[in-house]
């Protein structure tokens, strides 16, 4: 038996269960059983006792909660790969480590990628509200007509681990690979995939059939799909976002879309979330899902033990595997 004292540990949201668990037998843990989230007091709160706060994408620690932190708060190991909800140069500042969990959710994101895209180039939601309503009279040569995928030209913006699953999966469906990202790709993974590289975004826009958003938001990608990007795109062009919804000028968008200058779009992130923009809700042609393009049960747990071992190693006085650097983003 050791008599080392274990750290104190504050998460803000309901985790899975096997997580949790194993939380509560390493550390000194305070769930949060009701999964509501904590209102700004409640966080202070919290970081006023932690020494170690688990906090998810949902959750904002902006510079003002981090200068008021108690000085025991030593690692800030989030819940999510994004870390645009935190304040990362206030936490380097009061010398508090971050963390993410990078890697574990490229295959569940791509896969959502992939069936909105299919999604909404085929019409899949628009057809099952038909149903459901009951106002089907069958098949129709000319009904629900939407656009095949083999052929067609994806650019996606951010070739990074989920850009990267996204365009294989794409390429075995048989479309033709282009990207935009800060950094061309490996020449290997460029080959493999049979990939454009476009070092100019307006000029990738400009040509595609259909875009992917797959960049992290970050202030230099905050509305990096400006409204003037957006007239870029060809009237039969969809775009797809399963990234950030502030990537994105979301009235623009919204506003193009119900005028039919652009064809469709599948959105799994919004500006503002939770809050969707009314106007959205009301075009046939978007398909609307609520965050959930990690949402699988492998994830979740892949990601809290990611969770787990940055917290261990931290606390054994290791450099954290998943350590979040401002210069590396």
């Amino acid at each position: 038996m050791t008599d080392k004292k274990k750290p104190l540990v504050v998460v803000t949201r309901k985790l899975p269960d096997v997580i949790e668990t194993r939380m509560m037998e390493l550390f000194d843990t305070r769930l949060n059983p009701d999964d509501v989230p904590l209102t700004p007091a409640q966080m202070q709160d919290a970081m006023n006792v932690a020494e170690v706060l688990v906090p998810t994408v949902t959750d904002r620690i902006d510079r003002a909660l981090i200068e008021a932190a108690g000085p025991q708060l030593r690692l800030i190991a989030s819940f999510g790969t994004g870390v645009d909800h935190i304040d990362l140069k206030a936490a380097r500042e009061r010398g508090i480590v971050v963390t993410n969990t990078p890697g574990v959710l490229t295959e569940d994101t791509a896969d959502m990628t992939m069936a909105l895209l299919l999604a909404t180039a085929r019409r899949v939601a628009e057809g099952e509200r038909l149903v459901r309503s009951g106002q089907w009279t069958g098949w129709g040569p000319t009904t629900m007509l939407g656009h095949r995928i083999s052929g067609k030209r994806l650019g996606i913006l951010g070739m990074g681990r989920i850009g990267s699953a996204l365009a294989k999966r794409a390429r075995a469906f048989g479309m033709s690979i282009h990207y935009h990202n800060r950094r061309r790709v490996h020449p290997e993974l460029e080959q493999e995939l049979e990939a454009t590289y476009w070092s100019s975004l307006d000029q990738m826009l400009a040509r595609m059939d259909i875009v992917s958003i797959n960049c992290p938001h970050t202030p230099a990608t905050y509305h990096l799909l400006s409204e003037r990007r957006l007239k870029l795109l060809r009237p039969h062009c969809y775009i797809v976002n399963t990234s950030r919804g502030e990537v994105i000028d979301e009235v623009a968008l919204t506003r193009m879309l119900s005028k039919g200058e652009i064809a469709g779009a599948g959105l799994d992130v919004f500006e503002h979330e939770p809050a969707v923009n009314p106007k959205l809700l009301r075009l046939d042609n978007v398909v609307l899902l609520p965050h959930m393009g990690s949402a699988t049960i492998e994830g979740r747990i892949d990601m809290g033990e990611k969770v787990v071992i940055n917290i261990k190693t931290f606390t054994d006085g290791h450099a954290p595997p998943d350590r979040v650097l401002e210069a590396l983003l």
